[in-house]
């Protein structure tokens, strides 16, 4: 860690009057001899705005004076602890032909048990890597996004995938070695694979990194791209729990590929291990899936990026102003800490519980409507609804947010941090973007309205109520913004066009 001490310094007597006045970020630590120039404008700015006021007591003037002639407000020097910024050795690195493959692979939906379902339906690039809704219509629905269905007739979906899409970006950073809201997937050297996953002792040999590992998963959940018993063979192996053995699900999908020349010829040319087509494995499948995710996807020149590279005037007065508020009074650091603005930690901050849940219940429930977070891979009930800190990088473009993703509005899930309870007891139902059907719609709720399961979601918070204004939650939302890579707005070219199955590549 670095300590950076900021000086925010505006032409504050000028505000008032002139628009276009300039502002200085100064470094106190490089130039103490300005400090007492900073002094002086400032209280000349306070006399401005003292001269602001007396104009008038509305509103409107109040408004005015205070975001013209004083905005800095809260501080005039702050000294807070600043992550080093991020570079490329932060990264996996990853050959360009392994890359390419990787992306045909994501996209291509011959990995589902009825090939009518890829990775990219639940986190594609237009809509932030994730799907824009707060819980996922994985196999059986129709269409990209918001607009996506839970399908028709015998093809709809039998549930909603209980928990919220994640998004990707920098997960190819050697920092993410825990994937999943729960953390069922995790870098453990003393596990003969090197990882704890759901596979146990059957998950094979050679995969990469955790984002490889990840892959190897969606393939064996009948709600998110298997498919229900009977219906094709990965669903009828995923039903028994046959993952890695003969006939198994990662097995059938590899021969699947195994079919494909394209893909055949790729695979070769990409793996030293691939002479002919029945080297290939599920392993070689995930590790460049992962390749692709982690290659492409990076995000690390945001406005705080090129501030911690140097650059003073990268951020606005009241991005820094909500930097200093992150890292300093309002605590976000302390989870939301590091270069990638998350400790990777597991904690329990009473977020809404929405729709089918994980099978989980409370004394005397038996509906599995509940979701218990870590618990579920420790047996601890000390880790009862707790969740994996997500990144705060790219919030903005990476909701709706939550475990299971409850909150469509950014702020309004800020605003719960500050205060989990009230928040709960007061959750705006308009928040939950998913596609209405009756029998899965009577479901979202259950927990939220039951007095006893929602005040159980409290009894094992993490955090402290902080009391912030609404002028601090908008110097937050302004930080945020400042973390937000600008590169990651228009994804519209990490998609191929094709796919060797030929199968659509559109939803």
């Amino acid at each position: 860690m670095k300590i950076i001490k900021t000086t925010i310094l505006s032409a504050f007597v000028l505000a008032s009057l002139n628009s276009n006045a300039e502002r200085t970020v100064v470094d106190v630590q490089a130039k103490e001899n300005h400090q007492q120039k900073v002094l002086e404008t400032v209280n000349q700015a306070k006399q401005m705005y003292s001269s602001c006021k007396s104009l008038g007591s509305n509103e409107e003037v109040n408004s005015n004076c205070e975001e013209k002639s004083f905005p800095v407000r809260a501080q005039l020097t702050s000294s807070i602890d600043l992550p080093e910024a991020i570079t490329e050795d932060d990264f996996f690195n990853f050959p360009q032909n392994k890359v390419e493959l990787g992306k045909f692979l994501f996209f291509d939906k011959i990995l589902s048990g009825n090939m009518n379902i890829s990775c990219a339906s639940c986190h594609h690039p237009m809509a932030g890597t994730g799907d824009g809704l707060a819980l996922p219509v994985g196999e059986g629905g129709n269409g990209l996004g918001i607009t996506r269905d839970t399908g028709y007739m015998e093809d709809a979906v039998h549930e909603r995938v209980p928990r919220n899409a994640p998004h990707i970006f920098n997960l190819g950073a050697k920092h993410f070695d825990v994937m999943f809201h729960d953390g069922r997937v995790m870098e453990d050297a003393s596990q003969p694979s090197g990882f704890i996953s759901p596979a146990g002792d059957d998950l094979p040999m050679g995969l990469d990194n955790a984002l490889a590992v990840q892959a190897m998963f969606p393939v064996t959940s009948a709600t998110e791209m298997a498919g229900q018993e009977g219906e094709n063979p990965v669903a009828s192996a995923t039903a028994v729990g046959n993952l890695a053995g003969t006939g198994g699900v990662w097995e059938i999908l590899a021969g699947r590929i195994k079919g494909i020349d394209e893909y055949v010829d790729m695979f070769k040319d990409v793996y030293a291990d691939v002479n002919s087509k029945e080297d290939i494995t599920m392993v070689h499948i995930a590790n460049a899936i992962g390749a692709f995710e982690g290659a492409v996807w990076r995000a690390f020149n945001s406005p705080f990026d090129q501030y911690l590279n140097g650059d003073e005037g990268a951020m606005s007065p009241n991005q820094i102003e909500g930097m200093n508020l992150f890292f300093g009074e309002a605590g976000c650091s302390s989870c939301h800490g590091g270069k990638f603005l998350t400790d990777n930690s597991f904690q329990s901050i009473g977020m809404p519980q929405i729709g089918p849940g994980k099978g989980d219940n409370l004394p005397g429930f038996n509906d599995g409507l509940d979701d218990f977070g870590r618990e579920r891979e420790t047996g601890s009930s000390e880790d009862r609804y707790r969740f994996r800190v997500p990144t705060a990088r790219n919030a903005l473009l990476t909701g709706p947010w939550g475990h299971a993703g409850a909150y469509n509005d950014l702020r309004q899930a800020v605003v719960h941090h500050l205060n989990p309870q009230e928040a709960l007891n007061n959750y705006d139902e308009t928040q939950n973007i998913m596609p209405y059907r009756r029998d899965l719609s009577s479901l979202d709720y259950a927990v939220m309205n039951d007095e006893y399961s929602r005040n159980a979601l409290l009894s094992n918070l993490d955090i402290e109520n902080v009391n912030l204004s609404e002028q601090q939650i908008d110097r937050i939302m302004d930080f945020l913004d400042a973390a937000t890579d600008r590169n990651s707005i228009d994804l519209r070219n990490n998609f191929p066009m094709t796919v060797p199955s030929g199968l659509p590549v559109f939803d």
